[in-house]
């Protein structure tokens, strides 16, 4: 496997992950419980971040194009 690859499946598998640490912590009431588990999905965020600086500098992974500030303003009137 390639080194691509494998950081592209990295980066997915992360993301996963950060999908069920949201969930969990969202149905968690146990306030212990809760904040062990956010403070998990922290680190796994800071490491999902500088594995995609990584890929970005290495040219494995490209951002999508940035939006311009009307697209943003249109977005943010949906959820307002």
């Amino acid at each position: 496997m390639q080194d691509k690859e494998m950081v592209n499946d990295i980066l997915s598998q992360i993301n996963s992950s950060l999908t069920g640490y949201a969930n969990v912590i969202a149905q968690s009431s146990n306030p212990q419980l809760r904040q062990a588990i956010q403070q998990i999905r922290n680190s796994c965020e800071t490491f999902q971040y500088d594995l995609y600086k990584l890929a970005e500098q290495k040219g494995y992974y490209q951002a999508a194009q940035l939006a311009d500030q009307s697209d943003i303003a249109q977005v943010k009137s949906q959820f307002l």
